[in-house]
């Protein structure tokens, strides 16, 4: 655990890098509470990439939800049925029996793609936490509400000051000490830990207003950055049945108010997380 007087302070959004040639860059998704929008968030960004020109492969870590497999699966029927040709991540379901068996398949994807994302299980095991060891940038959704807070930190019932860290947060800080060794001895990035606020739309504003100090705080203590998600919109659960993702923009029919500020946010949000230029001809994410 990260002692006060050794606070690490969060850096601005890095500047952009090129990825290593032959070297993918690792993108894991987690968070431990379900319902914070972890694996729509982490198939948007996908498509985002994939959208941009960037060859994306991704695994998902719930053989029994399969919820980031589950919205490819969608997509991919979409298309056929439609006769359609639009960007698509790949993704497989990690199956094996050790952590082995996932370094394998990371290792194996990697090789072919220019960003491989992970969506961990909403749950802590053996898997997720390697996977959180070999991320090079590491995205927590959370929703605006203590509720969710507790998941990184406690904070006092009348302060509302961070009183110490969770189990969670100490666990990321863990795995940043094994990551520093990685970065050396495999010439690997430093962790770039992401805490992606999600539906913040129905938030009543003093509730807002201590949650954003409460997360600079641990933000400060911990080393992480802050950055706006997506808001809470019916539209990113109406998708799931077709796969389509709000890039997908003349395949959804007329387009309201919400929808297109909805696609500024994930615009905003894939700028936010200051990933690597890949080699090809990278374009701009079209979202107007």
């Amino acid at each position: 655990m990260p002692p006060a007087s050794r606070a690490h302070v969060p850096e601005p959004a890095p500047a952009a890098k090129r990825l290593r040639k032959g070297q993918a860059h690792r993108i894991v998704f987690a968070n431990e509470k379900g319902g914070t929008g972890k694996s729509t968030t982490a198939v948007h960004v996908a498509v985002a990439l994939s959208c941009l020109g960037a060859r994306v492969a991704s695994i998902d870590l719930d053989p029994r939800q399969r919820t980031m497999h589950r919205y490819i699966e969608n997509r991919l029927a979409t298309l056929e049925k439609r006769g359609l040709t639009l960007p698509t991540p790949a993704c497989e379901v990690f199956r094996g029996n050790g952590t082995g068996d996932l370094m394998a398949m990371i290792r194996r994807l990697e090789a072919s793609c220019d960003f491989l994302i992970i969506d961990n299980p909403g749950r802590d095991d053996p898997y997720a936490r390697i996977a959180v060891e070999h991320a090079d940038t590491l995205v927590t959704p959370m929703n605006d509400s203590f509720v969710d807070f507790d998941l990184i930190g406690q904070v006092d019932a009348e302060t509302f000051k961070v009183k110490k860290l969770s189990f969670f947060a100490e666990l990321i800080w863990e795995a940043r000490m094994k990551r520093s060794r990685m970065t050396i001895e495999q010439q690997r990035p430093e962790m770039d830990w992401i805490v992606v606020r999600n539906r913040t739309g129905h938030v009543e504003a003093r509730n807002q207003a201590r949650l954003h100090k409460a997360l600079n705080e641990m933000a400060k203590r911990v080393g992480f950055r802050v950055t706006q998600g997506l808001s809470e919109r019916v539209i990113y659960r109406e998708l799931f049945p077709s796969g389509l993702t709000l890039l997908d923009k003349g395949h959804l029919g007329e387009l309201g108010t919400s929808h297109l500020i909805a696609r500024q946010e994930l615009r905003a949000l894939v700028k936010a997380l200051a990933l690597p230029q890949f080699s090809r001809e990278q374009g701009e994410l079209e979202l107007a």
